[in-house]
């Protein structure tokens, strides 16, 4: 996979203005404020870093489900996020109603072994209200509001480029 081409839709991550914009070729259809990983950006597994260079989306995880949707392990686990649950699980990393699932499109930097984005499991993923956007504090996904991430997983398709720069 190289650039996108004209007309097709891709999305860019910028790190430094904690932002995703959603392009189709040249021109921006829309962008949403962020927050990417706290310990900055990397690829090494287990560095809780976000990884840069070209992805790709790999699996699109949660149509039709409520924003309050929580996942583990990308499944529904039944719950509703709501403040008293949060009470109960202090510390938790929320994931919440929409998951798109990356893929590292580079070998040796982003794709196979211990650099694999696919590997570390990093989304694109909703969380809770209130959490802070537009400053990194994740554990090295790309969260997003619920709305905008609902928006967001409707407008892409599976094998949709990301490129994320740092």
């Amino acid at each position: 996979m190289t650039q996108a081409g004209p007309g097709s839709v891709h999305v860019h991550i910028s790190v430094p203005r904690q932002q995703l914009q959603l392009c189709e070729g040249d021109a921006l259809v829309c962008s949403y404020a962020i927050s990417t990983a706290l310990h900055g950006v990397g690829e090494l597994n287990g560095s809780g870093c976000t990884p840069r260079g070209l992805h790709r989306v790999r699996a699109k995880v949660g149509a039709g489900c409520d924003a309050a949707t929580v996942f583990v392990g990308r499944r529904p686990t039944g719950e509703r996020y709501s403040p008293g649950l949060a009470a109960q699980h202090p510390g938790r990393d929320w994931i919440l109603c929409r998951i798109l699932w990356l893929a590292g499109c580079e070998p040796g930097f982003n794709r196979g072994g211990a650099v694999d984005t696919l590997r570390r499991y990093i989304y694109l993923h909703g969380c809770p209200d209130g959490t802070p956007l537009g400053v990194p504090a994740s554990h090295g996904c790309v969260r997003m509001a619920n709305a905008d991430v609902m928006d967001l997983f409707e407008r892409v398709a599976v094998g949709t480029p990301v490129r994320i720069e740092g």
